[in-house]
């Protein structure tokens, strides 16, 4: 068996601009197109999003054999263990390049004889190394340039194992002997090339989810498969989705940290530690909003979508910081807390709509991209444009309620404004 790699150019993104000629439906329609060959195994995937993190898109993984056991019982394992991953519904497909079929030549030094003529084992495999392999001797230069001289056989000379009878090395009596008095050839089968990782013999494990689970889901997924894994084999991840584990449950941390840091920000500018509330409390509709955007058009929670809530959190907040500081300023005058948020939001409605419709028009040209990046622009576009608009529209009516509730909360358990008096 062998294994081939090729790649294959696609057109132009401006004579792609609909779905049937979309990546992902190019990939899908030459995986269909390929399932009725059975004298190979094809696969197609794409290169990684971040060059130089791995060979595809999607998962990579290491199967470790920690036992140091055999190539065969290692390439066994994996090939079982990719089987059994392909089973798992959020795995769209999984492969392992490692084989232990490939056909070669053992070569076998008889220790003895060569001691016996006075021939050190390095002297043996130096000879080769320089008939067969080549050896990098010396620099001259010429013609202002500098060249590097190599030291090789010709083609011709060392084609096959009969070439080992003109191949010599020197014996410690200072004659030559050929190298095929100490050195025999076996035919075997084994890896093409074996690699480690964390010291242990490893084979490299890449695939990609399903559509519509998300790399987080898929390597839970491949978690639960690992623990059927023979005892001393064990998976570790490599590449972007080792990075990915390294970076989850820092958004949380981060959304947290921001969330506190615009309470104590907001709790100075009231001077109230329950007011800012009515602020905060708003934020989940819109971001709500932004992930049922992103649910209808069928995008994924990625990167992007996340770039986009942080974004989307700052404008909403805006909308409800104008509000609640208008009521505020109506509630010093003297209006009622009911009163004060209804004026409140009166006042602030048209501005509100004003930015908010601006800023989802801005939008658009994300939410509509096609061409390059256009799976980002969309990401980002979409989110924030939905959780906008869903988090604007229904905003106005829930803002000020929420001052009514926390204003009311604060002036029981706090002390009561000063009321300007009211001039008719």
């Amino acid at each position: 068996s062998s294994n081939f790699m090729g790649f294959i150019i696609l057109e132009n993104w401006d004579d792609r601009d609909t779905d049937e000629t979309s990546l992902d439906n190019i990939v899908a329609t030459l995986n269909q197109k390929s399932a009725a060959i059975s004298d190979a195994n094809i696969i197609f995937f794409t290169p990684p999003s971040v060059p130089g993190f791995g060979s595809a898109d999607g998962f990579e993984m290491q199967l470790l054999d920690q036992a140091a056991g055999s190539l065969e019982d290692l390439d066994a394992t994996a090939n079982n263990f990719v089987g059994n991953l392909i089973q798992q519904p959020e795995v769209a497909y999984a492969s392992n390049p490692f084989s232990t079929n490939y056909p070669q030549l053992r070569m076998d030094i008889d220790v003895a004889t060569a001691k016996q003529s006075g021939v050190g084992v390095n002297d043996v495999l130096s000879v080769l190394q320089g008939y067969v392999g080549g050896i990098y001797t010396a620099n001259f230069s010429r013609f202002g340039k500098q060249y590097r001289v190599f030291v090789q056989s010709l083609p011709e000379d060392r084609v096959d194992q009969e070439a080992l009878n003109s191949m010599y090395v020197r014996t410690s009596s200072g004659d030559m002997a050929p190298v095929s008095q100490f050195v025999t050839l076996n035919r075997i089968y084994g890896p093409q090339t074996i690699s480690r990782f964390n010291l242990f013999n490893a084979v490299a494990i890449n695939g990609t989810a399903a559509p519509g689970f998300s790399s987080g889901g898929t390597i839970d997924a491949i978690r639960e498969t690992a623990d059927q894994l023979p005892n001393g084999y064990e998976v570790a991840f490599s590449g972007l989705t080792r990075e990915e584990i390294a970076s989850a449950g820092q958004a949380g941390i981060i959304f947290a940290l921001s969330i506190v840091f615009v309470y104590f920000l907001l709790a100075a500018q009231y001077e109230s530690y329950l007011l800012p509330f009515s602020v905060i409390l708003s934020l989940p509709i819109g971001v709500a909003g932004a992930y049922f955007a992103t649910w209808l058009t069928g995008l994924q929670n990625n990167i992007y979508f996340q770039i986009a809530l942080i974004m989307l959190i700052g404008l909403l907040a805006k909308n409800a910081i104008l509000i609640v500081e208008f009521a505020r300023q109506r509630r010093f005058e003297g209006l009622s807390i009911t009163e004060a948020a209804l004026d409140g939001a009166k006042v602030r409605l048209r501005p509100i709509l004003m930015t908010s419709f601006a800023f989802i028009l801005g939008l658009l040209p994300l939410v509509l991209a096609n061409g390059v990046g256009a799976e980002g622009n969309r990401s980002i576009g979409t989110g924030a444009a939905g959780g906008l608009l869903i988090g604007t529209i229904f905003g106005i009516f829930v803002i000020p309620i929420l001052f009514i509730v926390f204003q009311w909360l604060q002036e029981k358990v706090g002390k009561k404004p000063e009321l300007k008096e009211q001039h008719s």
